[in-house]
């Protein structure tokens, strides 16, 4: 994969955000235990903030990539720095992850590129499948972990998945690239309520004033620069952010197909 500076991404951003934002979708009753039951997990190196979703393998998986996709430089804070794995595990371990609104009756069927997200996974079931599946992978190939790899090798591995359809554990592997990709652009310029553009580093940084309720006193004022700090949805008049609480999971969740196969004595 080309290395990614600031300039390249965000040119690409803005047509893949367009193009992805309702691709993946669910979670079983067994993984939906495991991210709300279970103390939450501590992770890698950054540690931002504990997870209730992420497994600490599939955390440092994240971490990693997301670093990767919006890297650290001079002009700002990268994707990590700005809590998008904490964005995307609470979009993941809540009713979105668990298809709260995705319909999952099939057909299963192929589907032409105009006809979107065609797989029977929620988002859970997705990010959980494909992140065995590359961590086996790695394991397999090159006997470490992704965010082990030195940056180029990790940038490379990123590019098979951009642009390979290589089954990960029933996830072809640009699906799962493409919905990490879109969740990493949301978490990034995401209002802060929702868990990731902490310190509205982004906004900060491309001049955006966030969630003022009105601009009617600034009408007549043209020509003027606006220069106040951004405001989150969340603020209160402390300037204190309130996080969005989790969303709880609907009960009326599918199977996961990959775990229901191999129940069945599929591999």
């Amino acid at each position: 994969m080309e290395k990614l500076t600031r300039r390249t991404f965000f040119k690409a951003a803005g047509a893949t955000a367009a193009a992805l934002t309702a691709k993946a979708h669910a979670l079983t009753p067994d993984d939906a235990r495991h991210g709300h039951g279970a103390a939450p997990a501590a992770t890698g190196a950054s540690a931002q903030a504990a997870y209730l979703y992420f497994r600490p393998d599939e955390a440092r998986f994240v971490e990693a990539a997301v670093a990767r996709l919006i890297p650290l430089d001079a002009n700002g804070p990268g994707a990590l720095e700005a809590g998008v794995p904490n964005y995307i595990d609470r979009q993941l371990g809540g009713a979105w992850g668990a298809g709260e609104r995705l319909y999952r009756s099939g057909p299963w069927q192929p589907g032409l590129p105009g006809q979107g997200y065609q797989l029977p996974f929620t988002p859970a079931e997705l990010f959980r499948n494909a992140l065995r599946a590359i961590n086996d992978d790695v394991q397999k190939r090159r006997n470490t972990t992704f965010d082990k790899l030195p940056g180029n090798e990790q940038d490379a591995y990123l590019e098979s998945l951009q642009t390979g359809n290589q089954s990960l554990n029933g996830v072809p592997a640009h699906t799962f690239f493409e919905s990490l990709l879109a969740l990493t652009i949301e978490g990034f310029f995401a209002d802060p309520i929702y868990g990731g553009n902490k310190d509205m580093a982004s906004w900060k940084m491309i001049g955006f004033p966030g969630a003022y309720a009105s601009f009617y006193h600034l009408v007549d004022q043209h020509g003027v620069l606006f220069t106040r700090a951004p405001m989150s949805m969340g603020e209160d008049n402390r300037r204190m952010i309130h996080i969005q609480p989790v969303a709880a999971q609907p009960k009326a969740v599918g199977p996961n197909p990959v775990v229901a196969d191999k129940k069945k004595g599929g591999k």
